[in-house]
């Protein structure tokens, strides 16, 4: 399984979008600081999303149009603020 995943910074409010095979294993890497000067600045992050895919090339496409395309990435944080 593949996972992308939309983490939120406490501190600024900012996203992080990116894909794993383990998302807990990272969400934990993520917060204990093993991970890059980016994320570091930004501890500490909450999952606020994440999809499911059993193809890595389909997460990989997704995480992509997400991180690339302002309508893909509009739609999801839409329905992410209806919840």
């Amino acid at each position: 399984m593949r996972y992308v995943y939309v983490l939120q910074s406490q501190k600024d409010n900012s996203y992080y979008i990116w894909y794993t095979s383990n998302i807990w294993q990272r969400l934990q890497q993520h917060n204990d600081l093993k991970n890059s000067w980016y994320t570091k600045a930004k501890q500490p992050r909450n999952l606020i999303y994440y999809e499911a895919f059993t193809d890595k090339s389909k997460a990989l496409l997704r995480e992509k149009r997400l991180k690339t395309w302002s309508k893909a990435r509009q739609e999801l944080f839409k329905r992410i603020m209806s919840f």
